[in-house]
């Protein structure tokens, strides 16, 4: 304990060290971020006001939606207030706050997908059960369960990192607290920590990125046997919701299914997933979505009556 209290801070070393880059970087992001938080809440609200959308799929968008403008906002402010200053710190305690908030929504995040497929999976082929499988009790319990998820999640990478001795460098070579570069400062054998991280991340980031592939490929099947109208639809919010789990998964994946090390490519990557994947969400959701885009719409429309 006496050796990890030898740092007290760290210097984050950010997306780039050029002044110039920083300033053009800083207004980028503050849009993204805007667009991001706007897009994300404008669909809980829709949620939450809109009688037509009072369906399980729409309340687990909602919830969707809500985590990925706090999971956004766990990381994207911090780093456009730290694109103003030359020499970026953070904290020791808010270094691993930042850490243990990010995994807690990232991990929440990554089983309400899971739980949208099985919605999906139970809209297409069980129609004629879904609404007593899919009653307001299992989809309160699919949330809760999300949620305990992600805090397991959080709390392993937590207590993997927390009392590692750090007892001389400090620099991050990133823009955020994250686990490879946090153990690259340890002053200690990170084999075994290592391989829990590989196993707590990227195996079950690879397990349950083809349990979803194969549940929607299942779903897609089971196609045939809908009208023409609700093959369309099916296939748009199918759609929708393949295209969020691969743009999740995949940077996720090769980022954790190796072994602890730190890649250039990392920082872009970790950008992706954390920063823009969140503002692409409601994009995704919304524009292939007629029932949201009309709910939007009447929402917009009582507002300004």
């Amino acid at each position: 304990m006496e050796q990890r209290n030898n740092v007290t801070e760290f210097v984050l070393l950010g997306l780039t060290e050029n002044l110039q880059g920083q300033k053009i970087l800083f207004v980028v992001f503050l849009l993204i971020y805007a667009v991001t938080m706007t897009g994300n809440l404008l669909i809980v609200v829709t949620v939450v006001v809109s009688p037509t959308l009072d369906t399980p799929m729409y309340f687990f968008l909602g919830n969707l939606s809500f985590m990925d403008a706090v999971y956004s906002t766990t990381v994207t402010p911090n780093m456009i207030i730290d694109l103003l200053y030359e020499k970026k710190t953070i904290s020791f305690q808010a270094c691993m706050a930042q850490l243990f908030v990010g995994h807690l929504f990232g991990g929440a995040e990554i089983l309400i997908l899971v739980a949208m497929a099985y919605d999906r999976y139970v809209a297409i082929c069980k129609p004629l059960h879904y609404l007593t499988i899919m009653n307001q009790r299992v989809c309160v319990l699919l949330l809760l369960l999300a949620c305990f998820g992600g805090f397991v999640h959080a709390i392993a990478h937590l207590l993997c990192v927390y009392n590692l001795p750090f007892c001389g460098p400090n620099v991050i070579d990133h823009f955020i607290c994250d686990m490879y570069p946090l153990l690259k400062l340890a002053c200690t054998d990170i084999y075994v920590i290592g391989l829990t991280v590989v196993a707590n991340d990227g195996t079950v980031s690879v397990v349950i990125f083809t349990l979803l592939l194969f549940s929607y490929g299942v779903i897609l099947h089971s196609l045939k046997n809908l009208s023409q109208e609700g093959r369309r639809k099916a296939l748009s919010t199918c759609g929708s919701h393949i295209t969020v789990v691969v743009l999740f998964f995949v940077p996720c994946i090769f980022m954790y299914v190796r072994p602890p090390s730190t890649l250039p490519i990392d920082k872009f990557l970790t950008v992706f997933y954390t920063i823009i994947t969140p503002m692409l969400n409601p994009l995704i959701y919304t524009l292939r979505n007629a029932e949201m885009k009309n709910a939007m719409k009447k929402l917009w429309t009582r507002k300004r009556k």
